[in-house]
């Protein structure tokens, strides 16, 4: 099927490839149905919405940037999402792209969790945690 993407311009894909976010992710409750699309040559990922072409969230994988982040999931999450491995899980968190992209932050309070293999997702939104929705991705320039 082809899709209108944000980043991407029109493409195809196999609906093998969309992940289904049942509840939608926070602020678009109504977006069920997603893609993951590599950004060439970057570490990120667009998360497409599939339905909405001018929807679609920079993300990467927070642990290369951020190498103690960690997260529990509670058991009501693993069940929404069918995780039964580590293996099968993949996380993500949402960037705030900004000018200059120096400043750009990350939301490390309510990564994008996908079950790989079932093709679920969903945004986590963490609490009892010191973790904010603006982390900056990467560190401040010394001052001269």
């Amino acid at each position: 099927m082809k899709i209108a993407t944000k980043y991407h311009g029109e493409i195809d894909i196999q609906a093998a490839d969309i992940i289904r976010f049942e509840q939608g992710v926070p602020g678009f409750f109504d977006e069920k149905q997603f893609v993951l699309l590599p950004l060439d040559d970057t570490p990120f990922v667009i998360l497409q919405s599939v339905q909405t072409p001018a929807l679609g969230f920079v993300m990467i994988e927070p642990f290369s940037y951020f190498p103690t982040y960690e997260i529990e999931l509670d058991d009501a999450t693993c069940e929404q999402l069918s995780l039964k491995a580590e293996k099968d899980v993949a996380v993500y968190v949402i960037l705030t792209v900004a000018e200059p992209f120096d400043d750009t932050t990350a939301n490390l309070q309510a990564p994008v969790v996908i079950n790989v293999r079932e093709r679920l997702g969903k945004q986590v939104i963490l609490t009892n945690t010191l973790y904010k929705t603006k982390h900056r991705l990467f560190s401040e320039k010394v001052a001269k």
